[in-house]
């Protein structure tokens, strides 16, 4: 079976270095912060975004007891502020929309305002050569809508500057699924 984590990894892998610059656009509980930060070792730069305190604690908690390298900025603030925090261009970006696993409060999720100030923001700061993954939870309402407003969005940018893809399962329509955002490396602008 499809194994759409790992595919998310081999993906940010073909294209994130050692000393390089990533954000996780929503540090949930951590998991992609942690990659991201093993991936781009001590003498890169991660930053993490959640408007939850609780995720930050989560995520802290998991970086010190997996021996992360001490490379990480975890910001409490939505993602769609990411350019009052991260001054530099990026690399690498990675989403996953929707609500914090495990915390029991699927009322508070990611909104599509904020997803697409955000997704634009990450875009923008994205270098050539860079990539971005963008997964969808279309189980629910706010879920389905943002892959939506994303999938129309996406399929108006410029194939000469950005390839977007869509990987998902055909035969689960409720099933995660994700955009894959990668900037042309000629694309200067």
């Amino acid at each position: 079976m499809v194994d759409l984590t790992g595919l998310h990894k081999h993906f940010i892998l073909e294209h994130l270095r050692e000393g390089e610059v990533a954000v996780d656009f929503t540090m949930g509980n951590g998991n992609d912060t942690l990659f991201l930060s093993n991936t781009v070792g001590s003498e890169g730069r991660v930053y993490a975004f959640d408007i939850q305190e609780s995720a930050l604690v989560s995520t802290r908690n998991h970086l010190e007891a997996s021996g992360a390298p001490e490379n990480y900025t975890l910001i409490c603030a939505s993602h769609h502020l990411v350019k009052d925090y991260v001054k530099e261009p990026i690399k690498a970006g990675m989403f996953n929309l929707g609500y914090l696993p495990r915390s029991g409060k699927k009322a508070v999720t990611t909104m599509r305002e904020t997803t697409m100030a955000a997704v634009e923001a990450a875009i923008d700061l994205l270098l050539p050569d860079g990539v971005l993954i963008v997964a969808i939870y279309p189980g629910h309402e706010e879920g389905r809508l943002e892959g939506e407003m994303l999938r129309e969005y996406f399929a108006t940018l410029s194939r000469f500057k950005i390839c977007a893809s869509e990987f998902r399962i055909l035969n689960s329509p409720t099933s995660p699924y994700f955009f894959l955002i990668e900037k042309s490396p000629k694309c200067n602008d």
